[in-house]
């Protein structure tokens, strides 16, 4: 029988990473708090399968410096000693020299949307653009086809909304990525 750690009520990040829950399960650190994330569903898992793929295929192509990383630690500005959110994909364009828990310069940020966790996804998803070197967050849909885009302004700003796309190409401007959402769901129930 494998002994189960006591949920902490409350924990600094370097406490965070130091802690083993022993339970198999991920967590992540919400202002403080650790919390279980959700199992991901078939279709979230197609999803981030087709996209790390061919995202990768991308980078590779071009020779670009650029990588796709599956559920990497990412540690916002705000309250940064308190949080480490683990989103479903991460774009970083800069190499490492040493094995570290989180990357600190993502450049586009991944999250899968499920109807049971809508509403901490969205809260990831805002508190992500309090890092300085994203430029572009997605939010993919599991119960339909689509897609929500927010994108930095030029000025440095958010948008207050995401753009939505039901149809066609998705394009992430910061990486000079295009896709067919079809081809993006290629593998999922609805591209029957």
């Amino acid at each position: 029988m494998v002994a189960v750690a006591k949920i902490p009520v409350s924990m600094s990040l370097a406490e965070f990473l130091a802690w083993d829950p022993g339970d198999g399960r991920r967590w992540q650190l919400v202002d403080g708090e650790p919390q279980a994330m959700a199992l991901g569903s078939r279709t979230h898992g197609a999803l981030m399968t087709q996209l790390g793929r061919r995202l990768d295929d991308h980078f590779e192509g071009r020779g670009s410096p650029c990588s796709a990383l599956m559920q990497p630690g990412i540690i916002p500005r705000i309250n940064a000693a308190r949080n480490y959110r683990i989103p479903d994909l991460a774009v970083t364009c800069t190499g490492y020299d040493a094995e570290d828990y989180a990357i600190t310069d993502p450049v586009v940020i991944v999250e899968i949307l499920s109807p049971s966790n809508q509403s901490a996804t969205w809260a990831n998803v805002w508190t992500y653009t309090t890092i300085r070197s994203v430029r572009e967050i997605l939010i993919l849909h599991t119960a339909a086809i689509g897609a929500d885009l927010l994108r930095r302004q030029p000025d440095g700003s958010w948008p207050k909304e995401p753009e939505a796309v039901t149809t066609g190409d998705l394009v992430l401007d910061s990486i000079d990525f295009r896709i067919t959402l079809s081809a993006l769901y290629r593998t999922t129930r609805f591209a029957r």
